[in-house]
């Protein structure tokens, strides 16, 4: 069963695909689906909402293009803005995981 997406971590894993090149939303969805072997489950609203929310904010820019299905579909891509954010974003969650971790599998927990 697909793992719900951690809260607050959506716009990195948003940030993250499209630091490869710009896509549309069903792209993006399909690129996180597959880089998570599936494991995370993602919503379409939800990652709509991301897109538009990091738009607003500078951090991803949209154009109008074509889809290989010949569909007008908005392409988002990185701006430089977005990719300061990313690796600081990215910084943040290595920290914090390795943090958890760290804690999760200490064997002497009562030092």
């Amino acid at each position: 069963m697909p793992l719900p997406v951690v809260k607050g971590t959506l716009d990195v894993l948003v940030l993250k695909a499209l630091s490869w090149q710009p896509m549309h939303g069903f792209e993006v969805t399909a690129w996180l689906e597959a880089r998570s072997g599936k494991r995370l489950a993602l919503e379409d609203a939800a990652l709509y909402q991301a897109l538009y929310r990091m738009e607003k904010k500078g951090l991803v820019k949209a154009e109008w293009g074509v889809t290989e299905h010949n569909r007008r579909a908005r392409y988002y891509r990185v701006t430089d803005l977005g990719a300061e954010q990313l690796l600081q974003q990215m910084n943040d969650w290595l920290e914090y995981a390795d943090t958890v971790t760290s804690i999760l599998t200490d064997p002497h927990p009562a030092r």
